[in-house]
């Protein structure tokens, strides 16, 4: 890698925001990937949009203070439907932020260049930028939590179909008539493969099973060899394991990440996936696919804001360069 350039890169700077149910997480990045510092600003006592705004220029503003070097431009992730920078909506547990021109507010107040996207496929351009698919050029990241979050990349940017409503990935049918999602719909992957399902299909496999109980510990009873447990993960991977069917046999990615707190239970949730994806995905899609765990871990969304930014507001290889 030419010195000169590295050099170069790296002395170029964006801002990432990455905007949480209650807090907001900010730093600084240089093209290369390093976050030169970072913050948490809390927004539990922030009680409406305007107060929220407020605390984005005021994190904006100690960034660039704190820098005291020019940026390319700020880059946000925000939970919900974006359309050029408008948040549509979808701000789950917070107040507002419907059909409002976001990226124009933040720009009139800080004069600073602004490039809004959604968070989940802030996180999977992340990965293909900067963590486990740097080397890839097409991939889809899947994020398994509460729900089933996603992002397609294609020629190492994010795609989202027309005016940025594609990429449900969470929301693809794997069964007709099936289980009500919260989406509205029925059959949804993430009603049946979300941490959320596998934590209720292991109540009705278990029915002395704590109220409480969380993805971990099912993890740890399957390892241990609990029946339940076993029943309940074998369910997961196999519904799971179809939704990254469909997934490969549209795009034929290089890389499928898999995200979420689960994906770092070990190499065996990663083996598990691949051989059934590869028993029953078109062997000619899957034949340059390989399926891994994501990287990033929390740091994710700021690196995948930042590198929003950087492809929106600077013309540079860097991408090809890492």
């Amino acid at each position: 890698m030419n010195t000169l350039n590295d050099t170069q890169i790296s002395k170029s700077y964006a801002i990432g925001i990455d905007i949480g149910g209650t807090s907001l997480k900010c730093g600084v990045v240089n093209e290369l990937g390093e976050i030169l510092f970072s913050f948490l600003v809390s927004l539990k006592e922030a009680k409406t949009e305007e107060e929220i705004i407020n605390l984005i220029v005021k994190a904006i503003t100690q960034c660039t203070d704190q820098l005291n070097e020019p940026i390319v431009g700020i880059g946000i992730g925000f939970p919900g439907l974006i359309e050029n920078d408008v948040i549509v909506g979808g701000g789950v547990n917070l107040p507002g932020f419907e059909q409002l021109p976001l990226g124009k507010i933040l720009n009139d107040r800080t004069g600073h260049n602004i490039v809004i996207d959604n968070d989940a496929n802030l996180m999977g351009l992340a990965e293909v930028i900067y963590g486990a698919a740097k080397d890839s050029e097409d991939a889809i990241f899947l994020t398994i939590g509460t729900g089933i979050g996603g992002a397609i990349m294609i020629n190492k940017k994010l795609f989202g179909g027309y005016k940025n409503r594609g990429a449900e990935l969470g929301h693809t049918v794997i069964q007709q008539n099936g289980i009500q999602c919260a989406c509205g719909g029925r059959g949804c992957l993430e009603s049946y493969a979300s941490v959320t399902a596998l934590i209720e299909y292991y109540k009705t496999q278990n029915k002395a099973a704590d109220e409480h109980i969380d993805g971990k510990t099912i993890i740890e009873k399957y390892l241990a060899g609990e029946d339940h447990a076993v029943n309940a993960m074998l369910h997961h991977f196999d519904y799971l394991a179809a939704g990254i069917v469909n997934c490969v046999n549209i795009f034929s990615p290089q890389k499928v990440i898999i995200g979420g707190g689960i994906s770092e239970a070990g190499q065996f949730y990663i083996d598990e996936l691949t051989n059934r994806v590869k028993k029953t995905a078109i062997p000619v899609s899957f034949s340059n696919t390989k399926i891994v765990a994501a990287s990033l871990g929390n740091k994710a969304g700021l690196l995948g804001a930042c590198a929003n930014a950087f492809q929106k507001f600077k013309k540079t290889e860097y991408a090809s360069k890492l």
